[in-house]
């Protein structure tokens, strides 16, 4: 016989009426257990129908427990790989992290539909949960990556059973500028395509690389030898152009007396003086300056917007770089009123954003 015929479903369902209907919380509790140390005792045997049965039962049963029997349920139920799947949803729903935590984490009978929707709504502690998952799909990961603070993020990038999808991974690579252990997690990903690769190390520093060699396999250490060696190509390339080492003294002398700013670069952009507002802007967007260079000679208006709304310059200032960038060559006053539309729908972090791609795309080349 087996163990959910000792206790027939009539039975169940009579003693779980009388459980309901009870106003004390130690019989619903009581009953609780009692329901679940069945269900667990026969598990391996149930059909699909008796664990429906159990479902309906627990269910049931869960209305208006308290969050210690709750949570209980949840670390029993979590590594039961056929267990009532409504009532592992509802406890991965429950806004207190102790119910929600074992079954977001452990449990197998959540889709990637119940973890998508669960991230883009709880909060950051749910989404940890969800991140240490044995494996995670795409759309699972966008969401973490997207509203993921540094823990889950860190947390995600070290889990080898997690796949990122190429606007997820981008996304990583971005949140990893300026974070040393993150970018030492998303680096060391097998996984992660060349290209993404060459943009974390082009922003890397200098002891996060030192670790990624340390730490990849030999068959990928070649490899990524010759990245970084692209890269300190690149940037040395750039360093030996004596164009702007006059302007570098200066700008660098505003920064430390914590000067460099909109008015200064406007000051400069006022006097013609290209150099120091295109070393400044380099300075302020955290770019090289050959990019930043070539953005601001080149004969592209549209283009001198990114930079400047990537350094948060002011309109005023903007609009002085436009008029004297180019020596010789008025810009008309259309062009002036079109140009600051532009401007106006321009976000910071779209600019930013186009700023880094062009940066990688000069490195790469």
């Amino acid at each position: 016989m087996s163990v959910i015929e000792t206790e027939p479903e009539a039975t169940l369902i009579t003693e779980l009426e009388a459980a309901v209907r009870s106003g004390s919380s130690e019989i619903r509790v009581n009953k609780l257990r009692q329901v679940t140390s069945l269900f667990l005792a026969g598990s391996g045997s149930l059909t699909d129908e008796q664990v429906k049965v159990f479902d309906d039962v627990l269910c049931r049963l869960m209305v208006r427990i308290e969050t210690q029997a709750l949570a209980e349920l949840g670390r029993c139920l979590a590594p039961v790989d056929n267990a009532p799947a409504e009532t592992i949803k509802r406890l991965a729903w429950n806004e207190a992290i102790a119910v929600a935590g074992p079954v977001l984490t452990g449990s197998k009978r959540l889709s990637t539909v119940d973890l998508t929707e669960i991230a883009q709504v709880r909060g950051q502690a749910h989404l940890a949960a969800i991140s240490r998952r044995e494996s995670l799909e795409t759309a699972v990961t966008d969401v973490l990556v997207e509203r993921g603070d540094q823990q889950v993020l860190h947390t995600l990038a070290r889990n080898t059973g997690a796949r990122f999808s190429d606007t997820g991974y981008a996304a990583l690579v971005e949140k990893a500028d300026g974070d040393d252990m993150l970018s030492e997690a998303v680096g060391s990903r097998r996984d992660i395509p060349v290209r993404l690769l060459r943009d974390l190390l082009a922003r890397a520093t200098e002891a996060v690389k030192a670790r990624l060699l340390a730490l990849i396999p030999p068959a990928q250490r070649e490899q990524l030898t010759q990245i970084l060696l692209n890269i300190s190509t690149t940037i040395g390339g750039a360093s030996k152009d004596t164009r702007y080492a006059n302007a570098e003294r200066a700008i660098q002398s505003l920064q430390s007396a914590g000067r460099l700013n909109d008015t200064t670069i406007h000051d400069f952009a006022v006097a013609g003086q290209m150099p120091q507002v295109i070393v400044g802007i380099a300075v302020l967007t955290s770019s090289k300056i050959d990019v930043i260079a070539e953005i601001l000679t080149g004969v592209r208006n549209d283009a001198v917007l990114v930079p400047c709304k990537a350094a948060g310059l002011g309109w005023a200032t903007v609009e002085a770089i436009l008029c004297n960038r180019l020596q010789g060559q008025p810009v008309a006053p259309e062009v002036i009123n079109l140009a600051k539309n532009d401007y106006d729908r321009l976000s910071v972090a779209t600019a930013q954003k186009t700023l880094r791609f062009l940066q990688v795309r000069a490195t790469v080349n």
